[in-house]
């Protein structure tokens, strides 16, 4: 049985498919407000709404809204938590000030992607202070219009931030918290249908112990990636077991030489400490898919799904990162760079998950460069992932750790590349040499994203940039928006 607010509602299920999307239960329930577009998680016009208990300032409890993927969330997920849909907005016959600036900018035409604009406004306008352009744009990007184009839509975002009025939610907040912490202090959660399951572990030790008791199970995290499986390969998953209640897996926190991140905190969280301790991580972060999925999405997911063109693994590599991976009660720490042994294939052993991610912390001399090419701007997947870490003493190369993404089945380090720079001068004709190194580690395969060529091409020339970068300032402009 689980158990959540729809808006204010209780929702006590027990008999619902595991494998079921909120959209689809939205729509079953004649919430048709909430349109499938791809269900894939590209389009946006699924867009809801998650409430959920979260630490505010100085630890205190908090309420968080997030925009999601309404076709890429298991309903079984919602297990203490709020789902909002836009049918929720309009209140005693008047519009909600996200709807009214939609109206009063224009910023509608054939209205099937609007309540997806509209949840993304609302999320926007609870988590930001005042209008900023840049903010209303990241929240917008991962929806798409068709018809109207995005001015009127970004100039409802500028209304409904500049003057936003107190709402009902707020008004409600207490009672929200108190309610889910009711739902939350009952324990772990199951929801299970004619042989199909999805456990929902709160602790630790009980995630390991059912891992270890169902290793065939498979792990849910922000779903991002298995969701597809249901909803483009129509194949049912059989048995899950959800993460995203187990707070141990959550979190960042900084020690002096390093950074721990548990498995299952969303890239949404992870941004802040990695921007700050690294840039071009966040630069890269920022074109993570779309926020939708960078608020459901998690580190370790991108992680353990081992795909050769995932973005996190290539820049975790080239920082040294390591994992700390859990079965049962016995623990074992991997350098991330052996994780990946083959296609898809992790060197995890049955019923062992990642527990950690941890990435050491940046040091002097450090200079640290990461570049994806795709052929769009935002919520796009990457052609060539590049990662670049150089420790300079005085024009000198100390140390180097370059690792790439899309050049072969795994992400993988360029190691000739390394030993052509290591020890040399950081000068056109060391890098040149570490181009032609790459050339004979890497055999990347052609496909509809680039040619085998084009990937080589590109990754020689990041190489390139890099040194551009860092040794002409002046020439060289930081852009992180090509494609």
């Amino acid at each position: 049985m689980i158990q959540f607010l729809l808006n204010q509602q209780l929702c006590t299920e027990d008999k619902l498919d595991p494998n079921l999307t909120v959209l689809q239960y939205l729509r079953q329930r004649g919430r048709t407000g909430t349109k499938e577009g791809c269900a894939s998680g590209d389009c946006g016009a699924c867009t809801v709404v998650v409430g959920e208990l979260s630490q505010g300032p100085g630890g205190q409890p908090s309420l968080r809204y997030r925009s999601v993927n309404a076709c890429l969330t298991f309903v079984a997920s919602l297990h203490g938590k709020q789902l909002l849909s836009v049918e929720d907005l309009k209140h005693q016959g008047h519009l909600h000030s996200v709807q009214r600036a939609m109206a009063d900018c224009h910023g509608s035409q054939c209205g099937f992607c609007t309540p997806g604009f509209v949840m993304s406004l609302f999320a926007l306008q609870k988590n930001a202070s005042e209008p900023c352009r840049q903010r209303a744009e990241e929240a917008l990007a991962g929806n798409l219009c068709r018809c109207t184009g995005y001015r009127p839509i970004l100039a409802a975002a500028e209304q409904a931030l500049s003057a936003p009025a107190v709402d009902r939610f707020d008004a409600l907040k207490a009672d929200t918290m108190l309610r889910l912490q009711n739902i939350a202090a009952q324990g772990s959660a199951s929801l299970q249908r004619d042989g199909t399951a999805c456990l929902l572990p709160t602790r630790l030790d009980e995630l390991a112990a059912q891992y270890l008791a169902e290793p065939s199970a498979r792990l849910l995290a922000g779903g991002t990636d298995l969701a597809l499986e249901v909803t483009q390969a129509h194949r049912a998953v059989p048995r899950m077991i959800y993460l995203g209640n187990v707070a141990e897996l959550k979190g960042v926190t900084t020690f002096d030489d390093r950074l721990e991140i548990g498995a299952a905190t969303a890239l949404t969280d992870c941004y802040p400490v990695l921007a700050a301790e690294y840039p071009d991580f966040g630069h890269l972060l920022q074109r993570f898919a779309a926020l939708q999925i960078r608020n459901q999405g998690t580190l370790g997911g991108n992680i353990a799904n081992a795909s050769p063109i995932g973005d996190s693994p290539p820049l975790l590599i080239a920082l040294g990162a390591s994992l700390i991976l859990r079965q049962g009660t016995r623990q074992r720490s991997m350098a991330l760079e052996d994780f990946f042994i083959d296609y898809r294939a992790t060197a995890r052993e049955p019923g062992e998950f990642i527990e950690k991610v941890i990435v050491p912390r940046a040091t002097a001399g450090q200079a640290f460069r990461a570049y994806k090419v795709s052929k769009r701007l935002d919520d796009d997947i990457s052609a060539v992932c590049a990662a670049i870490n150089l420790w300079l003493d005085n024009g000198v190369v100390r140390q180097a750790r370059v690792a790439f993404g899309g050049m072969a089945a795994t992400p993988k380090r360029a190691y000739a590349a390394e030993a052509a720079l290591a020890g040399k001068v950081f000068n056109a004709a060391t890098v040149e040499a570490a181009c032609a190194a790459l050339a004979g580690a890497f055999t990347p395969l052609s496909d509809f994203r680039a040619s085998r060529e084009y990937r080589l091409h590109a990754a020689q020339n990041l190489l390139r940039r890099c040194h551009i970068e860092l040794t002409q300032p002046k020439v060289a402009t930081r852009v992180t928006d090509y494609v």
